[in-house]
């Protein structure tokens, strides 16, 4: 069994079977088994909350040798549990992309997800029989339970955008969504306008459960932006195929307003979802 900080630790499908496998060719004692299984733990914990992230990167986070984390990386990916996404490397020309590691989509839905397949139904009939609007009107209760929790955290921040995001990824880290947040400074010539945080999600509860019904992502983006204070933009969804949920904060604009928020108007169901806009 793998187990990740701030996700629910899961059976993954196959582990068992690599063991078998490994155990007709070579006899591993079990305090030695134990630590190998720990520190695949934390090489996946990490995967999960920096992906996409380099064999060296890992090496620097946990404190192992390039050969030692490479070791733990082919297991996983071996399992199907995590895979390689090729990077092109930034200034490098054309060079070859650089490896990098990210959950697979197996490992992705191994997090957590019972029940989903029963609450996709539900909501499809609740579609058919009362229409759109009320998919959206149960996603929006979703959420304002998430927007509750999260506003006075959020408000203790303080008005600084950057700030009120990184209270933003700190709320969802505690509800397993594994988020973190990077500051991007604009550099001259570049305006300081431009300047922005990207929230990245690396695991969402309800990923197969968005991938059918969009509007969980776009309801979530309204509430995101209502919390920060400012309009954001989704960049990329693990419901739509991305590594990770990204998040376009601007922290460049005006500050943040104060505790009290206007509800969101509803979309309209003509527009074209947010989420939609993948990969920058």
């Amino acid at each position: 069994m793998y187990s990740v900080s701030n996700a629910t630790a899961v059976p993954i499908a196959g582990h068992g079977a690599a063991q078998a496998q490994e155990g007709r060719t070579q006899t591993v004692p079990g305090p030695v088994a134990d630590a190998d299984e720990r520190t695949r733990d934390r090489v996946l914990s990490a995967v999960l909350e920096h992906g996409p992230v380099s064999a060296a990167e890992l090496g620097d986070m946990l404190g192992f040798t390039p050969a030692a984390v490479r070791r733990h990386l082919d297991h996983l990916s071996r399992a199907g549990i995590i895979e390689v996404k090729r990077v092109a490397r930034a200034g490098a020309g054309a060079g070859r992309p650089a490896r990098r590691y990210v959950l697979s989509s197996e490992g992705q839905s191994s997090l957590g997800n019972d029940y989903l397949d029963i609450a996709a139904l539900a909501l499809q009939q609740l579609q058919k029989a009362a229409g759109p609007d009320a998919v959206r009107a149960f996603a929006e209760e979703r959420f304002a339970d998430m927007e509750r929790r999260y506003a006075p955290e959020i408000d203790k921040a303080g008005p600084d955008i950057a700030d009120r995001a990184r209270a933003l990824a700190e709320a969802l880290s505690r509800d397993n969504f594994v988020a973190s947040a990077a500051s991007i400074e604009a550099k001259a010539p570049l305006p300081a306008a431009l300047s922005s945080v990207q929230l990245c999600q690396g695991h969402c509860p309800i990923q197969q459960l968005a991938a059918r019904f969009p509007v969980f992502c776009d309801v979530e983006t309204e509430v995101f932006s209502r919390l920060v204070g400012v309009d954001v933009r989704r960049l990329s969804t693990l419901a739509r195929g991305g590594h990770v949920c990204t998040t376009h904060i601007p922290t460049g604009r005006l500050s943040a307003p104060g505790p009290t928020r206007p509800s969101a108007a509803p979309a309209s169901l003509n527009e074209v979802t947010n989420h939609q806009q993948e990969r920058p």
